[in-house]
């Protein structure tokens, strides 16, 4: 079978799952070429992808942590950003930015996502037909942008950054994308540092401290608070985005399991969420480098090899999932890896799982059901994966029609 993980056209056609259904039964460890380069390690197992996930001390992600990077640009923010950190450092930073999204924040965050989902829902019910994508990326934009003050002038233009420099094709597209974002945040910065306020980046900014590990604390850089809410951005925006698209998608395709949501009630809402994750995963693909001589399921990996964890694969693993190729909301156990594994699990997962439950939820009060009135796109990334377009009709309850008469 040939191989090419490198062609964005299969993630466009929506078509590449048989590719890694192959890897899984025939080649789990499985030497990728790669034009101009010395080629790389694809792992599609899930037992072999949470081992590297786990072995932060072998697998570094402070070489990059996605396939086509440009070297300058990661070694520019290496050991300063999350997501291309190893430990100590990635450690202190992230228990440090950790309290920008710990269990005390939660209640504000969580009231804010309930009045953007309000809205949002609101709004696209008015419409009754709509490309849903225009309400899915506004969710998680409109709350990070709030949790970090940004002025709501910039939000529209602050999300479409944030597209290009994760999910475009060309990489000159994403370099300037991101220095476009660093710009901007160093502008904010310096305005908070002057003029603090309740939020994200005031907060960051006058509040976190970094443990150095011998005793002392120190705030966090200019340069580190600039490229981790960069990181945030994305990981705020990109999982919402993709997996609510994914979701709607599913339930008009299915509306069998929409109505299975339904009469499930409020205890349905966290599995239907793992579900979702599962399904969608955004994140395709994370890349690790070798840091020793090593094995992986009997395989030989040298120092200085690059490995990529498909976690669109361990996700649609037969030996961990049930019928894996099925959706369904009420799956248990669920043991995805669409926000990665060990020391690098997402920061963000917790709001990216309470702002789907909250859209859930309000979909669920408002809504009979989805219709697709066109058809369904997909990007072209083999990075951050998901919906570009689901032109859609949405059926109003008519509980929900009389609760509206009832308020007028």
């Amino acid at each position: 079978m040939r191989i090419d993980l490198l062609d964005p056209a299969p993630f466009a056609r929506n078509d590449f799952w048989s590719t890694f259904t192959w890897l899984r039964a025939h080649a789990p460890v499985h030497r990728h070429p790669e034009p101009g380069g010395d080629g790389f390690w694809v792992l599609s197992k899930h037992r072999d992808i949470m081992a590297v996930y786990a072995d932060s001390d072998t697998f570094s992600s402070a070489r990059g942590m996605r396939l086509g990077s440009d070297p300058a640009a990661v070694a520019a923010v290496s050991q300063r950003m999350l997501i291309v950190s190893d430990a100590p450092q990635h450690t202190r930073l992230k228990r440090a930015l950790h309290q920008a999204f710990g269990p005390q924040q939660m209640p504000r965050l969580e009231a804010l996502v309930e009045r953007v989902v309000g809205e949002l829902v609101a709004e696209a019910a008015e419409l009754g037909e709509l490309d849903f994508i225009d309400l899915a990326k506004q969710l998680p934009n409109r709350v990070v942008c709030a949790m970090m003050g940004i002025p709501r002038p910039d939000w529209a233009w602050i999300g479409a950054l944030t597209t290009d420099a994760f999910d475009s094709p060309d990489e000159t597209v994403r370099s300037n994308a991101h220095s476009e974002i660093f710009l901007y945040f160093i502008e904010l910065l310096a305005e908070r540092r002057a003029r603090p306020g309740d939020d994200l980046v005031s907060h960051i900014a006058h509040d976190t401290l970094v443990d150095e590990g011998d005793g002392t604390e120190r705030p966090l850089s200019d340069e580190e608070i600039v490229f981790n809410c960069n990181g945030v951005l994305s990981g705020a925006n990109e999982t919402t985005r993709y997996s609510a698209a994914g979701a709607v998608h599913m339930f008009a395709e299915l509306p069998q399991q929409w109505e299975l949501l339904r009469s499930l009630g409020p205890a349905g809402i966290a599995p239907a969420v793992e579900e979702i994750l599962r399904w969608t995963t955004p994140g395709v693909h994370a890349l690790r480098t070798a840091v020793r001589d090593t094995e992986i399921a009997g395989t030989r990996i040298a120092a200085g090899d690059r490995v990529t964890l498909w976690n669109v694969s361990a996700n649609r693993d037969e030996d961990v999932f049930t019928d894996p190729h099925a959706f369904r909301v009420d799956r248990r156990p669920n043991r995805h890896v669409a926000f990665g594994h060990g020391r690098h699990l997402c920061l963000g997962a917790r709001l990216a799982r309470f702002e789907l439950g909250a859209l859930l939820t309000e979909l669920l009060a408002t809504l009979d059901g989805f219709e697709t009135t066109g058809p369904v796109l997909f990007n072209s990334s083999n990075f951050t994966w998901g919906i570009k377009s689901l032109p859609v009709r949405l059926l109003r309850s008519r509980a929900f029609a009389h609760r509206e008469r009832a308020a007028l």
